[in-house]
């Protein structure tokens, strides 16, 4: 009936010597559930590592009184910047992103691995501040707010070169952005990089005085060290601690020591750098960390001292789908020096609590939603942008409605897709859709996205012969943007008939099961090769999987 309606539409709009409206079809999510599967649970005088699971890169923490909040790195994805806060380390609660309104940032054009890169927090006399890099649009800017839930003011864009830049703000009120750049001179290697300081007007967010260089290639410039990126400076007993990554973010990724008396400098690197990696480890042992740095240190209201940091859960080989995540850990002081973990000693995925006990840790293990809110919750993710032109929550009371656009999963424009991070190696990601596509191609689903070439689609789609449940596959750029066939069903599905679409993990393998209305269940696909959702697997990606509803349709 809807096919005739739309013809009947284009005849009357031609003989009336008007071009016809172009109309799309709309999917109806009625709810989202996701269910990972955890370890055992650890006794309450405990905690699990990672302590924010999933796609959750580049922590940097701040304390403000009892209060702990942290942001990570969000790249090619809209809302950027989250923002978490917790009271005991363990139990984080998201409560905003710093980018959610788009006209804050441009993200148009960005491909998933762009975007921003290395938010760092700061706080001072009543005032939030963040600073960070959006690469391919716009460089380094710095945003504040009286409350890290926001509303985040427009960025102050700062004109100096380079990446990962961090506020710190000194015993006298000065503040200071340090940041990684290119070298004085040519580059004498291939991740030859220096860290930078330049003085920051707080009251006018904008750099004075002259920029100064710091540290030039590493800890020990003589070994050739990559990368050494991700600073922060922290003030501890008269010393100013300058702390970063190097050997970039993959097996030799380690975090760095260096201290001086003036915050200027001259820096001196510490008697046992690295202070935290896992590259010196046995690749084949069990339940392995890996890529561990990119960390920040903040000091506990009862002098102690803790460290957040990134790293990679391997289910195979260097193999994750879960990206990095965020890690806690104890900082121990010797000599003067702080030591996150000693050479040689693996990442415990069970640690005991720093802060007494708060409440349960967080479960990221169970998540339902039934799309009976006004808006999304702060963690659900876009590509770019959320506009209200392909997405609502309005149009269909207590669902969720996308209207299918002609950007695809595997460009760079604007995707009609949201969706939640893969946190657990074990999970099932399931929705109940309704969708009636018009012309060939019109397609709506589930789809698991590790960037434009690697994902799969799964859902109703328009073919020649009438609408099937399909699975496609992008292993690769050169394959078509929304990804080759794989797998059809048997038979064709009725208009605005009621599906049920499961996306089931396991380590490396992915299954694809679905519902007609009340039928028994059916596997269109199973033990599908997840290794191409890998952050490895396309040359060290930024990001990890995120999994969620899309609709889309061909051009004509």
């Amino acid at each position: 009936m809807n096919r005739w309606r739309s013809a009947l539409v284009l005849l009357v709009s031609s003989l009336a010597g008007q071009p016809a409206a172009a109309t799309a079809p709309k999917a109806i999510f009625d709810w989202v559930e996701y269910r990972g599967i955890d370890a055992a649970p650890v006794p309450s005088s405990q905690y699990r590592n990672p302590v924010i699971p999933g796609f959750q890169p580049d922590p940097s923490i701040v304390r403000v009184g009892a209060d702990y909040y942290l942001i990570n790195s969000s790249f090619g994805f809209f809302p950027g910047i989250p923002v978490f806060h917790s009271r005991d380390l363990v139990n984080w609660r998201q409560i905003g992103n710093a980018l959610d309104r788009a006209d804050q940032i441009d993200l148009a054009g960005n491909g998933s691995q762009r975007g921003i890169f290395a938010p760092a927090m700061s706080y001072h006399d009543g005032l939030f501040y963040i600073v960070s890099t959006c690469i391919d649009c716009g460089g380094n800017f710095v945003i504040t707010a009286t409350r890290p839930a926001g509303p985040w003011s427009q960025p102050q864009w700062l004109a100096f070169e380079g990446i990962d830049p961090s506020l710190f703000v000194d015993r006298q009120g000065r503040g200071w952005i340090v940041n990684n750049g290119p070298p004085q001179t040519a580059p004498a290697y291939d991740g030859h990089r220096a860290i930078w300081l330049q003085q920051f007007d707080l009251g006018q967010l904008k750099l004075v005085g002259t920029r100064k260089l710091l540290i030039n290639g590493g800890v020990d410039f003589s070994k050739r060290p990559i990368w050494i990126e991700g600073p922060h400076i922290f003030h501890k007993d008269g010393w100013y601690y300058l702390t970063a990554a190097e050997g970039g973010t993959a097996a030799d990724h380690s975090q760095t020591i260096w201290r001086s008396r003036a915050v200027t400098g001259p820096y001196s690197p510490g008697p046992d750098n690295p202070i935290l990696t896992q590259r010196d480890l046995d690749p084949d042992r069990s339940a392995p960390v890996t890529a561990t740095g990119h960390a920040d240190l903040v000091q506990l209201q009862d002098g102690r001292w803790a460290a957040v940091f990134l790293g990679n859960r391997p289910y195979q080989g260097w193999l994750t789908n879960l990206g990095r995540e965020s890690f806690l850990l104890p900082v121990r002081w010797k000599g003067g020096w702080p030591e996150i973990l000693p050479r040689g000693v693996p990442v415990p995925l069970q640690h005991q609590r720093l802060i007494p006990a708060k409440g349960l840790q967080a479960d990221w293990s169970l998540r339902r939603d039934d799309f009976d809110q006004a808006t999304l919750a702060p963690d659900w993710l876009s590509l770019r942008a959320r506009s209200g032109a392909w997405h609502s929550l309005t149009e269909t009371g207590g669902a969720m409605t996308l209207t299918a656009q002609h950007d695809g999963i595997g460009d760079s424009g604007f995707p009609a897709f949201v969706g939640l991070r893969q946190r657990h190696h074990r999970m099932t990601y399931a929705t109940r859709m309704r969708f009636t596509p018009e012309r060939i191609g019109d397609r709506a689903g589930l789809v698991a996205f590790s960037d434009e070439a690697h994902h799969y689609f799964f859902g109703l789609e328009q073919l020649a012969n009438g609408p099937h449940i399909v699975v496609r596959r992008r292993s690769d750029a050169t394959e078509p943007d929304d990804g080759k066939l794989i797998a059809i069903s048997a038979k064709t599905i009725a208009d605005s008939t009621a599906l049920t679409l499961t996306i089931t993990a396991d380590g490396p393998d992915y299954d694809f099961t679905y519902r007609v209305a009340e039928d028994a269940e059916i596997m269109l696909l199973d033990n599908a090769d997840g290794r191409l959702l890998a952050t490895e697997y396309a040359g060290l990606l930024f990001t990890g999987t995120v999994i969620g509803p899309y609709a889309a349709r061909e051009a004509h």
